[in-house]
């Protein structure tokens, strides 16, 4: 059966982790007994330096250790490799895998081909990628074959260690959009450890359709969730409650898909309070996860339906959580 085909199992429970890109000021074996103590399911684990530093010795037996860690606080993981600059320290995500230079190209899939050897070292759910900014000069054609040409080793790589490897749609990058990333799949050849990371912000930023609707479009390739709220049009990451994302409607989508994996919180930007944000966003979610599975899913035959831009009729609405 192919993804286009199958069926979703189901209505399943949401799983929540926090991602450690939001609590870059703890030591990662704090930033973990915090996650355990608050009640998280797991951790969006991004390697860099101040936690799992991917380019340090001894990087198996490190990983070993965080492995146990992990395990004795009955956390699950999914790796992500968004650190700004644990390549290179004057470039944001640099080098990435359209550079012209293709020793720069070749530098950013060795970290991803080191993050799968985590990733399965630890058990993880996925690993997650991008594919960056357009490089100056570069046309599109271009991007998209030096893009599919450094993933194709990293792809075999995750097909040998049976970890699934997805692609984050990053506003501003190259592969910005579900459509860029079914543009990747079918130039790949539509391998079966190509997946998805859908963030769900940037679903409310840039998608044509609502985060909701979004989230059932992609789920045939759903592989891993970032989750924080957002404004239309405005590529900035806010604490839940802050944006515009109808939070119950989403993780009715969410839920009824049939997704397993991690849904986790992506505040990078508000590390300087992580603690504070780690402890209200899973009770938020909680909430709103509750509202879904009762108030919004209980009124499913009454409520309104809001029209696509296909014509196709949508899932009823559900309210905004305050």
């Amino acid at each position: 059966m192919t993804p286009e085909t199958a069926q979703p199992a189901g209505p399943s429970p949401l799983r929540f982790g926090y991602g450690t890109n939001g609590l870059a000021d703890l030591r990662l074996d704090d930033a973990l007994a915090l996650l355990a103590d608050l009640g998280y399911d797991g951790v969006g684990l991004t390697l860099d330096h101040m936690h799992l530093d991917p380019l340090a010795p001894d990087l198996a037996a490190r990983t070993r250790q965080i492995g146990r860690r992990l395990a004795a606080l009955g956390l699950e993981v999914t790796v992500e490799t968004g650190a700004r600059y644990v390549l290179d320290p004057r470039r944001k995500h640099g080098p990435s895998l359209l550079d012209p230079d293709p020793a720069d190209r070749s530098r950013r899939a060795d970290l991803l081909l080191r993050a799968v050897r985590v990733a399965a070292d630890l058990g993880a759910h996925a690993v997650h990628c991008f594919s960056g900014t357009l490089p100056p000069g570069t046309d599109e054609a271009t991007a998209w074959h030096r893009l599919a040409e450094a993933l194709t080793p990293v792809l075999e790589a995750a097909t040998a260690a049976d970890i699934p490897l997805a692609v984050e749609p990053e506003p501003g990058h190259l592969l910005a959009t579900l459509a860029d990333f079914h543009h990747l799949r079918h130039a790949l050849g539509d391998p079966t450890h190509l997946g998805l990371t859908l963030d769900l912000g940037h679903c409310q930023c840039l998608e044509p359709l609502p985060p909701a609707d979004c989230v059932r479009a992609a789920a045939p390739w759903l592989r891993h969730v970032q989750i924080e709220d957002m404004r239309r049009g405005h590529h900035e990451h806010l604490p839940l409650g802050d944006g515009e994302i109808d939070f119950p409607a989403v993780l009715s989508a969410l839920a009824a898909t049939g997704y397993d994996a991690l849904t986790v919180v992506e505040l990078p930007r508000h590390s300087h309070a992580g603690p504070h944000y780690a402890e209200t966003s899973l009770p938020f979610l909680r909430t709103a996860a509750a509202r879904a599975g009762s108030a919004t899913l209980g009124r499913l035959s009454s409520a309104p339906t809001a029209p696509l831009p296909n014509g196709v009729p949508s899932a009823p609405l559900s309210p905004r959580l305050p």
